[in-house]
């Protein structure tokens, strides 16, 4: 099966040729199947945010390929416009980002340049809305009027309402609270389930990335450093710790009994995993 999005040997480098070259991701080789969820973390500076602006064309390889369905999408200025809208990536605080009049005319904006007709860039837009939470009475308002999670919404929706086969997100929970954080994430896997898009999600929330991805891809010092399942990931908590990351609180919680004597799974990543464990070894207990 073709991989929906591949990257080999990605090299991105910053003010070549200038005494302020630097090389922010190195032979980054890459794939993400249709309908993942993907996790990526690691520490600032890591280079996971260069890595996903590649994904779309935002910014171009100072070596290597980038591929939508096996095709370059650096080929011609059609395949690098057409990744454009198959690829959507929303940005950390996209709510910086709206500008038009109205909550409905900004999710318009992407459909719109996408030359579809009026009715299907109303059906969009509606949809898109439903998607992320946002009650239709609030499209005839201003984007400026409305709370900071909803403007996050609204800009979420502008990148749904394009279509894409891949969603790209750059830690959109940042500066939520816990509530708005939970719902934004509800809305994000609501979409991955109900259209099977791939979903590749850039976070430092080690708990939000447990519970909702398929698999994790960890970027060190520029390189991708490790890939696997939560569970293979967050296994490795000593490697991650080196790597200046961290691992779910409840893992840390299982490896602490595990070294109090406790025959407790250290690489579990859940609350749920843990209760079952704890409540295992209290069942065995009344019946030893």
């Amino acid at each position: 099966m073709t991989p929906i999005i591949k990257t080999e040997g990605l090299c991105h480098r910053y003010s070549v040729g200038t005494p302020f070259e630097r090389t922010a991701i190195e032979d980054v080789s890459f794939e993400a199947m249709r309908g993942e969820f993907i996790g990526v973390i690691g520490h600032t500076g890591s280079g996971k945010s260069t890595f996903i602006q590649h994904l779309n064309g935002l910014l171009k390889p100072s070596a290597g390929k980038v591929y939508y369905e096996g095709v370059d999408i650096w080929e011609s200025k059609e395949t690098i416009r057409d990744t454009r809208f198959k690829v959507g990536i929303v940005f950390q605080y996209p709510e910086y980002q709206l500008f038009e009049e109205t909550v409905y005319k900004d999710i318009a904006f992407g459909p719109r340049n996408m030359k579809l007709s009026e009715e299907e860039v109303d059906i969009r837009v509606r949809e898109a809305a439903e998607f992320v939470g946002i009650d239709c009475s609030l499209l005839p308002k201003s984007p400026f009027e409305l709370s900071g999670g909803q403007k996050r919404r609204v800009a979420i929706a502008g990148v749904i309402a394009m279509g894409p086969s891949v969603l790209i997100l750059d830690e959109p929970g940042a500066g939520l609270d816990p509530r708005g954080r939970e719902s934004i994430i509800e809305n994000i896997r609501s979409y991955h389930e109900a259209t099977n898009a791939t979903v590749i999600m850039v976070t430092h929330s080690m708990e939000e990335i447990a519970s909702n991805v398929d698999r994790i891809v960890v970027f060190n010092q520029g390189r991708l450093a490790m890939s696997g399942t939560p569970r293979e990931i967050f296994s490795r908590g000593d490697e991650l710790t080196q790597m200046g990351l961290s691992v779910p609180e409840v893992t840390r919680i299982a490896k602490r009994l595990k070294e109090l004597g406790l025959p407790v799974d250290t690489s579990v990543y859940t609350i749920g995993q843990l209760k079952d464990i704890l409540l295992s070894l209290k069942g065995g207990g009344r019946n030893a």
